[in-house]
């Protein structure tokens, strides 16, 4: 093929660690060469030394567009304590930590193998002192966990699809132990886009605004720009059938 017709590379100015091919019981850490990937909203991109975190053959992250995507809103409007369930690649984490509107970083693991893997990989070494002093990891459950300390933002990240029923029941029950001033959790796009289809509302702010005041959820995203833009991009790429019983896709 030749190379003027192959897409351009995925290009982000946040943060990506160095990472290694690594082992440490169900969990490994493999480092692909050039790949093609789609992104969460943007086009497909090529993307080199790919990290992927697979456990038992299931990929549960990679460094893909599309993944560094779905977390992006939630990285660049984080402040003050964050409090991040389900540690992954660090990803999160690390540029979290890197943001000056950050105080602290606190990472809840429940598979203590991860917590180990990340200990030999060790990512945060990469950070700036600073933006390292932050970061705090502890061994927990996401469903039980109380916080030390007031939160500020919440980013829950521990589900294997991006797409799951009943995740907004299970996000609410999280805020009920840990009453966070603001909440970003991973797949919310699918989610206000299902909920407000299913409820008639079109994907435009306004209907994106009353679908979010449904789930009585202090969710940030529609302060980024674009949202709604981003939000259709997404639900169109990633949905597939997912919707919810009775609704029909709008496109």
């Amino acid at each position: 093929m030749p190379s003027s017709s192959l897409p351009p590379l995925f290009h982000t100015d946040l943060f990506i660690p160095h990472y290694r091919p690594m082992q440490c019981g169900d969990w490994r850490v493999l480092v692909a060469g050039l790949n093609l990937a789609p992104g969460y909203w943007s086009e497909t991109a090529l993307i080199q030394g790919m990290a992927g975190l697979l456990r038992n053959g299931a990929c549960w992250m990679s460094m893909t567009p599309m993944e560094l995507e779905s977390q992006e809103i939630g990285i660049r409007l984080a402040r003050g304590h964050v409090l991040i369930f389900g540690l992954g690649l660090g990803w999160s984490a690390v540029t979290s930590a890197l943001r000056d509107e950050v105080t602290a970083v606190t990472v809840v693991e429940f598979d203590r193998d991860v917590l180990d893997l990340h200990r030999e990989l060790d990512i945060f070494s990469q950070l700036p002192e600073p933006a390292q002093r932050k970061i705090r990891l502890i061994e927990g459950d996401a469903y039980s966990y109380r916080p030390d300390r007031p939160v500020d933002l919440l980013m829950p990240d521990i589900w294997l699809p991006l797409i799951s029923d009943g995740r907004i029941d299970e996000v609410r029950g999280m805020q009920q132990r840990v009453q966070a001033g603001a909440i970003y959790f991973w797949g919310q796009e699918m989610e206000i886009a299902r909920h407000a289809v299913a409820a008639g509302r079109g994907l435009d702010d306004a209907g994106i605004a009353a679908t979010i005041a449904g789930f009585d959820l202090p969710l940030i995203g529609p302060a980024f720009p674009d949202y709604a833009g981003k939000l259709t991009c997404a639900a169109r790429r990633w949905m597939g059938a997912r919707w919810l019983p009775g609704s029909t896709a709008p496109w």
